[in-house]
C-alpha cells in the first residue's frame, strides 16, 4: 500500500452503498458474484487494471464500480477505485468525499498520488476523485502522464477500478480503455437499447479494449 494517504474526513460516516451498509443483502452476494467472475478471469495475473463504463448516462456504472470495490476489500484485497469522469464525477458524492484535488491535479503536476489518494476507511479501499475540472479532459487522458500513472499505481494494488465517462457520449473512455486491462459494461434493463449496447461492443473493438464482461443493471 502507499505511505501517507490522506485520511478521509467521512470515515465515520462511511457510505450507504449496499455492499457495505447490508453485506447479508441479496444485492451485495449478487457483487460477490461478480467479484468472484473477474477473479476468475483475472487468472493468475497478481493486479489488474479494469475499466468500468456503460452506453450511456443513468446506467448505474458508478455505482456499480464502487460496489464492485467495497465487495474486494472483504477479501482483504487492496483496491483503488480511481473516478476517471472528468466532466461529471460521481465517486466523490458516494463516499461522501471532497473533491477539491484528485486526478486532474496528479496528471497536470499539481500534487503527487500520495497527496491525492484518500483512505476510505473501508478496508483497503483507496480513492482518488476526479479532481480540478480540467478544460481538456480528453487530452489530459491521452497524455503519456496518464498511462505513466497507472503503471506507477498498479504494483501497489490487487485490482485498479476506473469509473469512467458514458462510451458513446465523450471520446475519454476509448482513450482510457485502450490503457486498462479489460472492460466490464454495464447495461440497464429499463434503459439500454440493444443498438446503444452492440454500438458500444463496436467501438471497444475499435478501441482494441478487452470486454471482460458485461452486467445487467435492474
Amino acid at each position: 500500500m502507499v505511505l501517507n494517504k490522506r485520511r478521509s474526513s467521512a470515515t465515520a460516516k462511511k457510505t450507504n452503498l449496499v455492499v457495505d451498509k447490508n453485506p447479508e443483502s441479496i444485492i451485495s452476494e449478487q457483487f460477490r458474484t461478480i467479484r468472484t467472475n473477474i477473479h476468475f478471469l483475472k487468472g493468475d495475473k497478481k493486479e489488474s487494471i479494469l475499466l468500468i463504463t456503460s452506453p450511456g448516462k443513468g446506467e448505474g456504472k458508478s455505482t456499480i464500480a464502487a460496489n464492485i470495490a467495497v465487495s474486494m476489500t472483504q477479501q482483504k484485497e487492496n483496491i483503488l477505485l480511481i473516478d476517471g469522469n472528468l466532466r461529471n464525477p460521481s465517486v466523490h458524492s458516494l463516499f461522501k468525499l471532497s473533491n477539491t484535488s484528485g486526478l486532474s491535479d496528479v496528471l497536470t503536476g499539481k500534487i503527487t498520488f500520495e497527496e491525492a489518494v484518500i483512505s476510505t476507511g473501508i478496508g483497503n479501499l483507496d480513492i482518488i476523485t476526479s479532481g480540478t475540472k480540467p478544460f481538456n479532459p480528453a487530452e489530459l487522458l491521452a497524455s503519456p502522464m496518464m498511462k505513466e500513472f497507472l503503471q506507477t499505481v498498479s504494483p501497489s494494488y490487487d485490482t485498479v477500478l476506473i469509473d469512467s465517462p458514458p462510451l458513446l457520449e465523450v471520446t475519454d473512455t476509448k482513450i482510457m480503455a485502450n490503457l486498462c486491462d479489460g472492460v466490464v459494461l454495464v447495461v440497464k434493463k429499463t434503459k439500454t437499447n440493444s443498438e446503444s449496447a452492440y454500438q458500444s461492443k463496436k467501438v471497444l473493438g475499435f478501441a482494441k479494449a478487452q470486454i471482460i464482461g458485461v452486467i445487467l443493471n435492474e
